[in-house]
């Protein structure tokens, strides 16, 4: 009689299985260096590329970008000017780089015309060091 009941409550655990729907689970892992974006990272996720003309030339050390987001790796109380006309969170539609690309052409930091301050981890602090509102050419910014 024991041994019924088991088989009995296995029938019924075996049809509630069988007619219950299965779902897929997904889990996607990549492991290696960060992607390479030719002019950096927003500082905030995803960490899309930021395209050229968003940061001043205090994010570049030696011609190598400083980082950004999760990749910075700077001083503790680093402050650096970006030109948030080029952040989507402020309207921004234009080109963003794909990973990998490289950079168009040499950059002169000495055009460069930010309007806030970040530190690499998606916090604002304050303007720029130049507040210039007029027209700005997203080929006119200042890095590497």
């Amino acid at each position: 009689m024991h041994g019924f009941k088991f088989l009995a409550l296995a029938g019924v655990a075996a049809v509630f299985l069988v007619g219950t729907p299965q779902t897929q689970a997904q889990i996607d892992i990549r492991i290696g260096v960060e992607p390479h974006c030719p002019y950096g990272y927003y500082d905030y996720a995803p960490y899309n590329c930021a395209p050229y003309g968003y940061y001043g030339p205090q994010w570049f050390h030696g011609g190598v970008f400083v980082g950004a987001g999760r990749w910075f790796h700077g001083p503790a109380e680093f402050h650096g000017t970006v030109d948030n006309r080029f952040d989507p969170r402020h309207g921004y539609h234009g080109h963003v780089p794909d990973r990998g690309e490289h950079p168009a052409h040499d950059f002169r930091a000495s055009d460069f015309h930010g309007n806030e301050e970040r530190d690499g981890r998606g916090n604002a602090h304050g303007g720029g060091h130049d507040q210039h509102d007029g027209g700005h050419d997203q080929h006119d910014g200042g890095h590497h």
